[in-house]
């Protein structure tokens, strides 16, 4: 299908054919079904992922041919990308709630609403997606996550070649968390309530006597059991010390342990 889409790209949309956009649709159905991913496991990558390009080429390729036509109500849009047919595998709560065509979410998943998960994102088995969550284009959520209520969780289409950002198995994001620009939350991370994650912000760790920075070929990456919370250290230069100023920064406290499991399975009780 990599061909098959790169070489639909390529072509202006007038030229298109029927076949072409039979292609699209073949292309999308994949993406709702999760047997392709704009993102996914690599292991001869330093953050363990690798950016599938091609396929956010065909999803701006589809917004691209897609015609704005009526939705419901007041609602209107590109023709491609209607609301995600939905199965019961997926426990999606009446309220306010929309999933848009060519996103996955896997069995087991749960949506409280209102909360929204745009085209591209995988959301794995298992997974609570809180009211007030976003999952953003393309953005790769993990098995047994629990997205807390007003968790953003930022999408990247373009540039094609950048990384999504990625939540791996078992993490914990708190309430009011936003995590942007391709950081990498590595597997059983919990990130407590509030804590902004970006490329630009860098996570001083008190257990490790380090400070993780993305760097211009590595996004930001939190360790794997890391418990990050919101904090701040003083602003040093300029008139900092004389007005008592500080600055938000995300602090690692500790690593996940026995005890930061068992306050961690609220969600179990919500199921």
């Amino acid at each position: 299908m990599k061909e098959l889409i790169e070489e639909l790209c390529a072509k202006p949309v007038v030229e298109w054919g029927t076949v072409n956009y039979e292609s699209l649709g073949l292309f999308l159905n994949a993406l709702d079904r999760g047997q392709i991913r704009a993102a996914e496991p690599g292991s001869d990558s330093p953050t363990g992922w690798r950016v599938n390009t091609w396929v956010k080429q065909g999803i701006l390729c589809g917004f691209r041919s897609g015609n704005i036509v009526p939705m419901g109500g007041q609602f209107f849009d590109k023709s491609t990308y209607p609301l995600k047919d939905m199965d019961g595998s997926v426990r999606v709560v009446p309220g306010g709630s929309s999933i848009r065509r060519g996103s996955y979410l896997a069995p087991g998943v749960v949506c409280m609403p209102p909360m929204y998960v745009n085209v591209g994102a995988y959301v794995g088995a298992n997974t609570m997606i809180d009211s007030h969550a976003l999952v953003g284009s393309c953005a790769q959520i993990g098995e047994g996550v629990h997205l807390s209520a007003a968790a953003q969780v930022g999408g990247v289409l373009e540039p094609v070649g950048a990384l999504p950002v990625i939540i791996e198995d078992n993490v914990l994001v708190g309430g009011n968390c936003g995590i942007y620009e391709g950081v990498v939350v590595k597997s059983r991370a919990v990130l407590g309530s509030g804590v902004i994650l970006n490329s630009s912000t860098p996570i001083y760790d008190l257990v490790e006597d380090c400070v993780h920075r993305a760097t211009d070929d590595l996004p930001l990456i939190v360790p794997s059991g890391a418990v990050v919370v919101a904090g701040s250290r003083a602003v040093t230069k300029g008139k900092g010390p004389e007005w008592g100023l500080s600055i938000y920064t995300p602090i690692i406290v500790k690593y996940r342990d026995e005890g930061t499991d068992t306050r961690v399975q609220l969600e179990e009780w919500l199921r």
